[in-house]
């Protein structure tokens, strides 16, 4: 489901990330391209203003996020673990 260049209202919008992110488990940084928006506004409409505007639904997301959060150094530590393990792959072809 694309919504980029889809103009609706910031509240209407708020709902639609916050579903996003609760059905497919996103990250703000994967949202933010969907919805055309910057990562500042996704964030910003899931934790202040849907909190304001209807709180069972920021609850479940904030959950979501939260998750992400606390797995970010683990997705981080994978990534730093395949790049040295490519370069040790690409000097061993190298001598070989």
């Amino acid at each position: 489901m694309k919504y980029k260049n889809f103009n609706i209202d910031a509240n209407d919008r708020c709902v639609a990330v916050a579903q996003y992110i609760i059905e497919n488990k996103a990250t703000v940084r994967e949202t933010a391209p969907v919805f055309g928006y910057s990562k500042s506004t996704i964030y910003n409409d899931v934790t202040s203003t849907l909190k304001k505007r209807n709180r069972a639904l920021y609850l479940q997301a904030k959950e979501v996020l939260d998750y992400n959060k606390a797995e970010r150094h683990i997705r981080g530590g994978l990534a730093t673990k395949r790049k040295y393990e490519s370069e040790v792959s690409r000097e061993h072809d190298e001598s070989a």
